[in-house]
């Protein structure tokens, strides 16, 4: 394509798409890796308050399934898994108080900022897939 100046302007080369595929595959896997990471953390967290049995319970099963959508979502991605990430980021924040054990204070904690990071992190990733594909031209 010329442009005014007589030049020509290359909009990207089949040499760059693997490239760019990559770095985009990287960065969804970076995502399910973090929510595997924190799935992780609210599995083995409830070893410090096993008194309170609903909510290490509740860490426990939370964490055994976001877990196993990162897995799933490593494999292969599918919309429907960041949903179902997005609701149970939203089940682990309002849990406690839900399921009676808002007075634990720790358990509490551990709930809302685990569920907070699992539920923005599904958020944002479920809006950068309704972005529209950037367009790159380079002269």
């Amino acid at each position: 394509m010329n442009d005014a100046g007589g030049g020509f302007i290359r909009v990207g080369t089949l040499g760059e798409l693997p490239t760019t595929m990559m770095e985009q595959k990287w960065k969804e896997g970076a995502v399910d890796v973090i929510n595997l990471i924190l799935a992780a953390f609210l599995f083995l967290i409830p070893c410090g308050f096993t008194s309170e049995h609903t909510a290490a319970g509740n860490a426990w099963v939370s964490g055994v399934i976001i877990g196993t959508v990162a897995v799933v979502a490593l494999t292969k991605f599918a919309e429907w898994e960041e949903w179902v990430t997005l609701l149970l980021g939203v089940w682990v924040v309002v849990s406690p108080w839900v399921l009676g054990f808002v007075l634990t204070t720790a358990a509490t904690w551990v709930h809302v900022i685990v569920g907070l990071i699992v539920a923005i992190v599904a958020a944002v990733k479920l809006w950068q897939l309704r972005q529209p594909p950037h367009l790159t031209a380079h002269r």
